[in-house]
C-alpha cells in the first residue's frame, strides 16, 4: 500500500519422507531440499524482508558428527545472502573433496545444511531489535539430542507478559522478554518434562540410558507437549518447530487469524504461510493445497508418519481479512478473486462521487498490489458503461444513424498510469521541511493525460495512516490539475490497532481515529475521550475475558462517510487546489468479498480473542497519557 506498514513474517518447513539418496538419483542432487526451501523462502518474501533464517537437521547422524545447521541474516537482500552463505560453504567443502560429488553420505556427513528435516522463516522488524539475533529461527540446545528444539513462527501473543511470568514461576530464568523466547521455552520445558517421564519408564523397564535414548524420540508424544505449552496463550500464530532427533510440528492459532497450508506425497511434507507458494514451487494442484484448521498442528514424526491432531479447542473463525487485502501473495486463485471483488463492490460509490460522468474521469491504481482490485474495478465500470449503451441504441427506436450507434459504442473507461513510485529515491536529510520536499517526490507522475474538466479516480489498497497520501501522493496528483480527486481505499477504514502482527501498535497514527478525534473536537463532543479513558482505567485490573472495547465510543457519534470526508480534509492541505474525496470499503462489503475470512478488528474493533480487547484499550490509555508505547 502507499503507507508503508509492516507484517509478522512468513514460515517455510520442509520434510523429506525419502532417503537423501533417492533425490539424488531422481533429482540429480542431494540439496534438493535446501534448494525447494531457497525458493519457497524467496516466493514468501512479501512477508518480510528485515531478515531471514534457515535451521535443517539431519537424521540417524552418528554421536560427535554434527546434525543441526543454522544460518540467519539481516542483510539488504537477507534470502539471497543466507543462501549465498550455504552455496559458498558447499562449493568450498566440494573443492576441497572432489570425492564427495557422487558420494551422498559422505555429503550428509561432512557438509552443514544438507539434511531431511528444514525450516524457513522471513521477518518484518515488527518488534524488538532489529539484529541479527532477533532473527527466526531461534535455537535451544542440549546435549540431549531429543531435547534440542529450533523455533520459527508467524506469530505475536497479547499476553506476553503473563507468559513470561509462568515461565518465572516455573524457576526458568529466560534470557529475553519477548514472544519468540517466551513461547520456546514453555514448549521447551514440557518437552524436559515429557522426555524426563519417558526416560524414567523406561528405567523401570530396565534400558540404559544408551538404549532409551532412540526410544524417548519413538515415544515422545508432540501433540501432547504442544497442549500443555500452549494451554494460555492468545494471540494469533503459525508456529513452527523441530526437535532435534527430527520430530516437527506446526501449530495454527485456534481462531485461524494468521495462515498455514500444507501438502503432503510420498516424497514430502510441506508447510507454508501462503498456498501458491507451494503450487509452484512442487508444481501441484489448487485443491493438493490444504489449509491446516484453526487450533490443530499437523506433526510429523522422525519415522514420517504425518497425522493432525487438535491441540487447542477452535474458537469462532476470524482469519485475517487484512492479509487478503494486501499482504498475501495476489497469484492464490481464491485471494486474486477476492480482491477483484472488493474493486467491483466499490463502483456505487465511485459513480456517485463523479456524478456518473463517465466520460471525464481518468481511473488508475496506486501502488501495483492495488492492481487486481482496479482491475475489478473497471470490469465493474465497463458492466455500467454497457448497460448505458444498450438504453440510448434501445430508446433509438431502430432509426438512429450509424455515426450515432459507434458513437454511443465508442464510450470506455479511460484507463491510466498515472503514479510510478520511484524506488531508489531515499531520504537522507532527517531535517523535517527538507525530508518533506524529498518524500514528495517519491512517486512521479505521468503528464499531458487529464485535463482540468477531468475526475481524478485512484483505487488504493488500504489508507492506514495517510501519510504518504498527504505529503506525496495527493500533491503530485494534484500538479495534473484535475478538476477532483478521488481516493478509493479497497479496505474499510482502520480504526483500531492490531495486536496479532501486523504493525499497527498506536491509535494516534491511525488517519480514522485522528478524523473522530478532529470532528469530536468540532461538535464539542471531545469530553467522550476523558470518558472513554476512565473507562479503559477502571478495566485495568480485570481479566481479559471480561475486559469489553470501549474505544469503540470514539466512532459511534458519526457514519462512516462523515470520517471518511474528514479524513479527505485532514489529508489535504491549502496547497491541493483539486477537490479531495476518500472513499472506503464497508465493512459489509468486505465480507461480501471475502466469505471465509471474517477477521475485521482493524475496521470493527471485534477481536478474535479475548486480550485484544485489553490491548486496544491500553492502547487509548497510552495516547491519552502522551506515552508512546506499544499497547502489548
Amino acid at each position: 500500500m502507499s503507507d508503508a506498514i509492516k507484517h509478522e513474517c512468513g514460515i517455510a518447513v520442509i520434510r523429506l519422507l525419502k532417503p537423501l539418496e533417492y533425490y539424488k538419483e531422481k533429482y540429480g542432487s542431494a540439496f534438493y531440499g535446501v534448494n525447494k526451501m531457497y525458493l519457497m523462502m524467496e516466493k514468501q518474501h512479501n512477508r518480510g524482508q528485515d531478515g531471514a533464517g534457515f535451521a535443517s537437521i539431519k537424521l540417524n547422524t552418528k554421536p560427535g558428527e554434527r546434525y543441526i545447521s543454522r544460518v540467519r541474516s539481516i542483510a539488504q537482500q537477507p534470502i539471497q545472502d543466507i543462501f549465498s552463505q550455504i552455496n559458498d560453504r558447499i562449493n568450498k567443502e566440494f573443492n576441497k573433496h572432489p570425492e564427495y560429488a557422487n558420494d551422498v553420505a559422505a555429503q550428509k556427513k561432512n557438509i552443514p545444511y544438507i539434511g531431511e528435516v528444514l525450516l524457513g522463516h522471513v521477518r518484518y522488524g515488527t518488534f524488538g531489535k532489529n539484529s541479527v539475533e532477533s532473527v527466526h529461527p531461534f535455537l535451544r540446545q542440549n546435549n540431549w539430542m531429543h531435547r534440542n528444539l529450533i523455533m520459527a513462527g508467524n506469530f505475536n501473543m497479547t499476553n506476553v507478559k503473563e507468559l513470561f511470568s509462568n515461565l518465572i514461576e516455573l524457576g526458568q530464568h529466560p534470557k529475553e522478554y519477548t514472544d519468540t523466547i517466551t513461547v520456546m521455552e514453555k514448549i521447551g520445558h514440557f518437552l524436559d518434562d515429557a522426555v524426563s517421564k519417558i526416560y524414567k519408564d523406561l528405567k523401570k523397564e530396565g534400558y540404559n540410558k544408551k538404549e532409551a535414548s532412540p526410544l524417548i524420540a519413538k515415544r515422545l508424544k508432540v501433540s501432547k507437549i504442544l497442549r500443555r505449552a500452549a494451554k494460555n496463550w492468545d494471540g494469533g500464530y503459525a508456529m513452527a518447530g523441530l526437535i532435534g532427533h527430527g520430530d516437527a510440528f506446526v501449530l495454527r492459532d485456534p481462531a485461524g487469524i494468521r495462515p498455514t497450508y500444507y501438502y503432503k506425497d510420498d516424497e514430502v511434507v510441506v508447510v507454508a504461510s501462503e498456498r501458491p507458494v507451494i503450487q509452484t514451487v512442487f508444481n501441484v494442484n489448487f485443491e493438493d493445497v490444504k489449509e491446516l484448521e484453526p487450533g490443530h498442528a499437523i506433526i510429523t514424526k522422525k519415522s514420517g508418519k504425518v497425522s493432525i491432531k487438535k491441540i487447542l479447542e477452535p474458537l469462532e473463525r476470524k482469519s485475517c481479512s487484512f492479509e487478503r487485502i494486501y499482504f498475501s501473495r495476489g497469484s492464490d486463485a481464491q485471494i486474486y478473486k477476492e480482491r477483484k471483488m472488493l474493486g467491483k463492490l466499490l463502483i456505487p460509490k465511485v459513480l456517485e462521487a463523479i456524478n456518473k460522468d463517465t466520460k471525464n474521469t481518468v481511473f488508475s491504481y496506486i501502488p501495483n498490489t492495488a492492481e487486481t482490485s482496479f482491475f475489478g474495478m473497471i470490469e465493474t465500470v465497463e458492466d455500467y458503461l454497457n448497460e448505458k449503451k444498450t438504453e440510448a441504441i434501445l430508446s433509438g427506436g431502430g432509426k438512429m444513424s450509424a455515426e450515432k450507434v459507434t458513437e454511443i459504442l465508442e464510450e470506455r473507461p479511460r484507463i491510466e498510469k498515472i503514479a510510478i513510485k520511484d524506488v531508489k529515491l531515499r531520504t537522507f536529510i532527517t531535517e523535517d521541511s527538507s525530508r518533506d520536499d524529498l518524500v514528495a517526490h517519491v512517486y512521479d507522475v505521468t503528464y499531458g493525460v487529464i485535463k482540468p474538466t477531468d475526475n481524478l479516480v485512484i483505487i488504493d489498497d488500504s489508507i492506514v495512516r495517510g501519510t504518504t497520501l498527504k505529503k506525496s501522493i495527493l500533491k503530485m496528483l494534484d500538479r495534473l490539475h484535475p478538476k477532483k480527486i478521488v481516493v478509493v481505499s479497497s479496505a474499510p477504514q482502520i480504526r483500531y490497532p492490531d495486536c496479532y502482527g501486523i504493525d499497527m501498535a498506536n491509535l494516534e497514527t491511525l488517519i480514522a481515529f485522528k478524523s473522530a478525534l478532529a470532528l469530536l473536537k468540532d461538535r464539542n463532543m471531545y469530553h467522550i475521550v476523558e470518558e472513554v479513558y476512565n473507562k479503559c482505567l477502571s478495566q485495568t485490573e480485570l481479566d481479559d475475558k471480561d475486559v469489553k472495547n470501549f474505544v469503540k465510543e470514539i466512532y459511534e457519534p458519526f457514519t462512516e462517510e462523515e470520517i471518511s470526508d474528514k479524513a479527505a480534509v485532514l489529508l489535504s492541505d491549502e496547497s491541493i487546489k483539486a477537490e479531495v474525496k476518500i472513499i472506503f470499503q464497508t465493512v459489509e462489503n468486505l465480507h461480501q468479498a471475502c466469505p471465509e475470512h471474517l477477521g475485521d478488528w482493524y475496521f470493527t474493533g471485534n477481536y478474535p480473542t479475548v486480550g485484544g480487547n485489553r490491548v486496544v484499550n491500553r492502547a487509548f490509555i497510552n495516547f491519552f497519557e502522551g506515552n508512546n508505547e506499544r499497547a502489548y
